[in-house]
């Protein structure tokens, strides 16, 4: 260990522009044993690893380097795992420059940081292939019953807690395969769908049930559910696209993200998309505008170029250094020829039937809101128009109207329509009903629902047990025994 002063940080080798703008494989290759364990030695296993102090999930970070740089790839497969559901799956999608590599004290050096997220895919990537992720032992069984509403990231997370546990789990979803934004959000040039599928079949073939295309509220009712289980986890996510409210004359071409990349994703996966091969969730051979500055914009852009766009252009109001996404990302997609307008907010689509203009501003930055972000102002006599075929709004996501859908107008909601629970308990005001991932907290991280679902499944359990009778022990006549009470 402590090798950061000899030898220096390196990322896996990335695919070249040229290729890997044609094509949905990802992008950066795996590490080599070697490089693997050359690059873990670079740790300087600090007393106060701020690596794990600044990951959402408390990732043992430092041991399961230091067990990969002597080659111990099993053992520190065990302890990655330990503490998260999808080591793989964080790998690939976490925004590291922001988490544990930002705040790794060697980068903090100026040594540049460990490259952490490269080892954490590669060694679960090694353990799928040599058959060290089991499936979940279960010591004794309950008959006790979880329902959870939603497959994404914090459902399965809580699923395989609880099943951990011996309790009966069933998942219901509206789509028809598990993993939400892993599956159909998330483009596989970050994540490649075969890893999320590997994950869920494992949570199948350990005893989990999936209903899919089931609509809570129309497939079955809420309280048929309440009935059926003991216990329910509200984990839906949020998934109602904001939009900038330009689009007055609701012309086809202006779209959400989510539409945008479900669309992608299921082509990827096969499906038949009908508004993809007609051309209206097709950016090929179009002027493509993006608006935002997220992750999910960073998606939309990156997948235009791949569908073939003639030019790709991406509109945030603040700049580069205040994009919310993940700087890694943004880089990306400036070496695949995206066109950022930083410093620019649309004011107008131009056009009826379709839109053929964006009318944009440029802003300024001024003093800080309350937020300690500096407001954008726009700069008057600033406005440019530009060609426009297809808009793509990816400006973030909010809750949906869970009470009406449900049919459950007692469920109680914040002023931002995220499901209100008491943050001890993680339980909404409807004993027995527990939610947790985007759907409490608002749009954020594929970490942090995994993160809620670990908790949340901590609550139900103890929840569970005080409903459950205790048991004391007696004095027979004949012998002494345990009894219900």
């Amino acid at each position: 260990m402590l090798k950061f002063v000899d030898i220096q940080q390196r990322n896996p080798e990335k695919e070249s522009v040229k290729a890997r703008s044609k094509n949905f494989t990802e992008i950066y290759s795996r590490f080599l044993k070697d490089k693997a364990e050359e690059q873990s030695a670079r740790c300087s296993q600090c007393g106060i690893p701020f690596c794990q102090v600044h990951c959402p999930l408390q990732n043992n970070i430092p041991d399961w380097l230091k067990l990969t740089a002597e080659g111990r790839l099993e053992e520190a497969y065990e302890i990655a795992s330990l503490t998260n559901n999808m080591p793989e799956v964080c790998g690939r999608i976490c925004p590291q420059d922001r988490l544990c590599e930002g705040n790794c004290v060697i980068e903090k050096s100026g040594h540049g940081a460990v490259t952490i997220g490269a080892v954490e895919k590669y060694i679960t990537d090694v353990a799928w292939e040599k058959g060290w992720v089991k499936n979940i032992h279960v010591k004794k069984e309950k008959n006790i019953s979880i329902g959870i509403i939603g497959s994404g990231p914090t459902g399965l997370a809580a699923a395989e807690q609880l099943r951990i546990q011996g309790y009966q789990i069933t998942i219901y979803d509206r789509y028809d395969r598990p993993g939400g934004l892993l599956i159909y959000g998330i483009p596989n040039f970050k994540l490649e769908k075969e890893i999320v599928i590997k994950r869920t079949q494992r949570l199948k073939n350990s005893g989990i049930n999936f209903v899919m295309n089931c609509e809570i509220g129309s497939s079955i009712k809420f309280g048929e559910l309440q009935e059926k289980h003991d216990a329910i986890l509200i984990a839906t996510g949020v998934y109602k696209s904001r939009a900038i409210n330009l689009n007055q004359y609701d012309a086809p071409n202006v779209i959400p993200a989510l539409e945008f990349l479900i669309a992608s994703n299921r082509k990827g996966l096969k499906d038949k998309v009908e508004d993809f091969e007609n051309g209206k969730l097709n950016a090929k051979n179009k002027n493509v505008v993006v608006i935002g500055g997220g992750d999910t914009a960073m998606d939309c852009v990156r997948t235009a170029v791949r569908q073939g766009a003639k030019s790709v252009k991406c509109l945030y109001r603040r700049d580069q250094k205040n994009m919310p996404g993940s700087q890694h990302e943004v880089e990306n997609a400036i070496e695949e020829g995206v066109d950022f307008h930083w410093l620019s907010l649309p004011v107008e689509f131009v056009g009826n039937e379709r839109i053929k203009q964006t009318k944009i501003i440029k802003m300024q930055l001024g003093s800080a809101d309350d937020s300690g972000r500096r407001k954008a102002e726009p700069i008057n006599g600033s406005e440019e128009d530009l060609d426009t075929d297809l808009i793509i709004e990816a400006l973030g996501f909010e809750p949906e109207n869970l009470p009406i859908m449900f049919n459950k107008s007692e469920l109680s909601v914040t002023q931002w329509g995220t499901l209100k629970i008491n943050y001890k308990t993680m339980m909404t005001n409807i004993e027995g009903v527990f939610a947790a991932g985007d759907i409490v907290r608002g749009g954020s991280l594929v970490v942090w629902g995994i993160k809620d679902g670990r908790d949340v499944a901590e609550n139900i359990h103890n929840f569970l047990l005080k409903k459950e009778k205790p048991l004391i022990y007696v004095v027979n006549e004949n012998e002494k025994e345990f009894v219900h009470a």
